[in-house]
């Protein structure tokens, strides 16, 4: 009888869930968001050191010349580090949607939560112990870095009497992240690899190129099709784990699916661009604004907007100070701060 109720009361809140979603809003939104990304990626292409114009980018990317140095530049150089972050945007943003809607705490956030920190901290233990490794081992490491500090961040959060609680999550990743970032860069210092692993602390994609995204590009493609599978599943619990159980979800299942997308999405993008925080908190929100709360097309929307917001951000990073680049981490900080402070002020609840 108790599944039964259960069932009936998971029905009224999907049928409630339906109603707040906005499918027409959501197919404008991807359309815009699509556009707007092409855009950014040429105008990211277009501007540098050298300004190319826009009809140049077109012939070197549908009709290229390996005689004209304009098209040895936009191949070899800046189509490899824009398509590079727009892949690391969507794998953030993507991670973060997830998370928010498994553990329905809407200030998950792979950054925010320790994946980030754990996969620096491995990549310093690979700098260190192992050079000279492929960029697949790198990968690898970050994998393995990203599972290690979720898995403490959560084992410190259950401790405390009560449970887990949003606030309680986000504050023991904080702590995590903080211990496992002072221990990188102890490794860091001690071994004297920080020039190796400036990069990745700052955040940048200004060293991508077309082998790592050859080596990352299937791993993210799997994930992204798995998030989308499951994407349904979901939904249904982010409504609750009581009531997906009773519309006879296999929560348990769908939870290690989850998170074993979650950590092939953040590790893959931290081993190209290193720590940068906050596009797994800012772009689910925003895409569940427009959309409402249905799993399926906010996850389709964070692949896009997360997309643009690193590619945006990797531009203004190039332009902000040339011929120095800014740190895209730094610059995607100056919007997720104010807007995590927003959310917690908030108590923690959805926009």
């Amino acid at each position: 009888m108790a599944t039964s109720a259960e069932g009936l009361e998971g029905l009224e809140k999907l049928e409630e869930l339906q109603k707040r979603s906005h499918p027409i809003r959501a197919v404008v939104a991807l359309v815009i968001g699509l556009v707007g990304l092409v855009f950014a990626i040429a105008l990211s292409i277009s501007f540098g050191a050298a300004d190319i114009s826009l009809s140049t980018v077109w012939k070197a990317v549908f009709n290229f010349s390996s005689d004209l140095t304009e098209h040895q530049i936009i191949h070899e150089i800046r189509l490899p580090r824009v398509l590079g972050a727009a892949l690391v945007g969507s794998c953030f943003a993507v991670s973060g949607a997830i998370m928010q809607g498994m553990t329905r705490n809407p200030l998950a956030d792979s950054g925010l939560l320790g994946l980030n920190a754990g996969a620096a901290f491995m990549l310093a233990v690979c700098f260190a112990f192992f050079p000279g490794l492929s960029y697949m081992y790198i990968i690898m490491w970050s994998f393995l870095g990203a599972g290690l500090g979720v898995a403490i961040v959560y084992g410190v959060g259950s401790i405390a009497k009560g449970g887990l609680t949003p606030m309680r999550l986000v504050l023991a990743g904080a702590a995590v992240s903080a211990l496992l970032g002072a221990l990188g860069e102890g490794i860091a210092l001690y071994f004297r690899i920080g020039q190796d692993l400036a990069f990745w602390y700052a955040g940048g994609v200004s060293g991508t190129k077309w082998s790592h995204l050859q080596i990352m590009g299937p791993w993210i493609l799997v994930a992204m099709i798995g998030a989308l599978i499951l994407s349904r599943s979901i939904t249904l619990l982010s409504l609750g784990e009581e009531i997906a159980i009773g519309l006879g979800q296999r929560t348990g299942i769908i939870k290690v699916w989850g998170m074993l997308i979650v950590l092939v999405l953040a590790g893959a993008a931290v081993s190209v661009v290193g720590a940068v925080g906050f596009v797994g908190l800012i772009v689910p929100h925003l895409t569940r604004y427009i959309v409402g709360h249905d799993y399926r097309w906010i996850i389709s929307c964070s692949v896009v907007y997360g997309a643009l917001l690193v590619v945006l951000a990797d531009f203004i990073a190039r332009i902000i100070n040339p011929p120095y680049e800014s740190p895209i981490g730094a610059l995607i900080a100056f919007i997720g701060v104010p807007f995590f402070l927003y959310l917690a002020r908030k108590g923690g609840k959805e926009l």
